[in-house]
């Protein structure tokens, strides 16, 4: 049961890199995006927002166990969930002004795998530097601290993709 718990909390191996193994973990986060987006529904795509966010904390909370460490390097899940949450302004915006979900092809689209691109390398610098309150988040016990901090890096992603939508 360990090993299927470190298999899962690793990010099916990508947290065990050698060198960036947050980056390369987040890069899973792009299926489970697309997974999410496949039914074409908010509330599923919300609720499952919400329900990784949840298993996150708990496989985190059971490899720093398992590992005998606190927040392990290689433990990447908690990238993997953040990921969607990065996109779910892009996302409620559309479902907001058309009525319906985008496409997962739509955010890698010539036209937007930039912008797909940039809220991903978004994401990864709010994680890196850990701005106020992400940083601090992490004291929090358990499982909880370990994923917090990725979900408020993504709220900081949002506000800064929403605040250039706004602009621009």
């Amino acid at each position: 049961m360990n090993q299927l718990i470190l298999l899962i909390a690793q990010g099916l191996g990508t947290g065990l890199s050698p060198k960036a193994p947050g980056t390369i973990g987040t890069f899973l986060g792009i299926p489970l995006l697309v997974l999410l987006l496949l039914p074409k529904s908010l509330i599923f795509f919300v609720g499952m927002m919400l329900l990784t966010s949840i298993a996150s904390v708990y496989f985190c909370s059971q490899a720093e166990i398992i590992l005998e460490q606190s927040d392990p390097a290689s433990v990447v899940i908690d990238e993997i969930i953040a990921v969607p949450v990065c996109f779910s302004g892009w996302i409620t915006a559309i479902y907001f002004s058309t009525g319906t979900m985008p496409d997962w092809s739509y955010f890698f689209s010539s036209v937007n795998v930039m912008w797909s691109f940039g809220i991903i390398l978004l994401f990864r610098i709010f994680d890196i530097i850990k701005p106020w309150p992400i940083g601090q988040s992490q004291e929090l016990p358990n499982g909880w601290g370990v994923t917090i901090d990725d979900l408020l890096a993504s709220l900081y992603v949002n506000i800064i993709v929403g605040l250039f939508a706004l602009l621009f």
